[in-house]
Formats: C-alpha cells, sequence, structure tokens
C-alpha cells in the first residue's frame, strides 16, 4: 500500500520562492504568514533560522495535517544585517556597503509536519565588482532590489553587480535547493515525479 504523499503549503508570497518550489515538479499551494518578522537577534544564521520558522510555524498550526514550508534570507557584511531597502535612497546606501566586499546569504528553510518542525540554514558568500556612481544611481532606480534581503536580485539585473559566488546560486534567489529537496524527500514528497523515494539519489 502506497503511503499518502501529504499536501505541500509554501509559506511564502516569493514569486521566485514559488518558481524554484514548481521547477522540483511539487505541487503545492501558497499561504502566506501573516507574523511580524522583527527580531532583536543581530547573528544572521539565528536570524534566518528564527524568521523561517516564525513565517512557517502559524500557517502550521492552521493546516495540521499539511507539510508546510517556509523560508527567509538575511544579508550580512562585516556583522551588518542588511534587510529590505524602504527605497531608492536606501537601495543606493546597501550597494556603497557592498561594492568591493564579499557579503553572506543566509537562509533558513523550515518544514513543518505532524506538529513536528525542522530548520535548516544555507551560507553562500557573494563579491560585489567595485561599483562606480553611475551604476549604484542606475540600479537603485531600477526597483529591483526594494523587495529584497540586501537591496538586490542575483536572478536578475542584479547578477551584473557580482564578481564571484562561492556556494549555491539558488540560496541567494532565497530558496536553496539542495536543502529543499532534502527535507522534502526525508518528509516522502516526491521531487521531479520521482515516486520511489528509495531509489531516488541522494
Amino acid at each position: 500500500m502506497v503511503a499518502q504523499v501529504p499536501e505541500v503549503v509554501l509559506a511564502s508570497g516569493s514569486p521566485r520562492r514559488r518558481e524554484l518550489l514548481t521547477l522540483l515538479g511539487v505541487e503545492f499551494r501558497v499561504q502566506v504568514s501573516g507574523e511580524d518578522e522583527d527580531s532583536d537577534e543581530t547573528d544572521p544564521h539565528a536570524l534566518a533560522a528564527e524568521l523561517a520558522a516564525l513565517k512557517g510555524r502559524s500557517v502550521a498550526a492552521l493546516n495540521p495535517d499539511s507539510l508546510v514550508i517556509a523560508a527567509d534570507t538575511v544579508v550580512a557584511v562585516d556583522g551588518v544585517l542588511l534587510a529590505k531597502p524602504a527605497d531608492a535612497a536606501g537601495n543606493a546606501d546597501f550597494l556603497r556597503q557592498l561594492s568591493g566586499r564579499t557579503h553572506g546569504v543566509f537562509t533558513g528553510v523550515s518544514v513543518f509536519i505532524g506538529g513536528k518542525e525542522r530548520t535548516e540554514v544555507a551560507r553562500t558568500d557573494v563579491t560585489f565588482r567595485s561599483l562606480n556612481n553611475a551604476e549604484i544611481e542606475y540600479y537603485s532606480q531600477s526597483g529591483e532590489g526594494l523587495d529584497k534581503a540586501g537591496g538586490y536580485g542575483v536572478q536578475g539585473l542584479g547578477q551584473a553587480l557580482v564578481s564571484r559566488i562561492e556556494g549555491e546560486f539558488s540560496n541567494v534567489v532565497g530558496f536553496p535547493m539542495s536543502v529543499v529537496i532534502g527535507l522534502l524527500r526525508e518528509h516522502g514528497i516526491p521531487v521531479w515525479g520521482a515516486v520511489n523515494q528509495e531509489a531516488a539519489p541522494a
């Protein structure tokens, strides 16, 4: 008898996370958490884990029979956390801080099912080119970075800001595929249509 696969609920409104989960062939629906994401945590690794769990916990409470997956991305440069810029001027300030330097991108991924939860955090180090004022002004005025941690989107125009990536590219997008695939398979969710998870490559 084949075990019933639980419904998957993505507790995120991010179009990038929806796209990546769709690419894995996973059927899911979106239910965005309305939880306040404020935190006093200053360690980026711990903060990414805390915010991912916070996003997923309230959605999981409403969907006890589903597998809820949530994620949150945090950017830090030399110990300074860069959230989402409030406006173009703030975005430009972020880019000046990142210009010519290496920063860390941390994404926490939390999974909830059957009253249990598990969270993992992926880290990728990203190095920016030295940006001139014209480049900073052009990108900040594009609006692309306003809804993104760190103030840039590596999958769009923001890829032109980057000179080197050490780690998983999809983590910089906000959904580390290696972590997501591992957590889904661990809970019996087919990835890329694989029915026999024991036969699927690790």
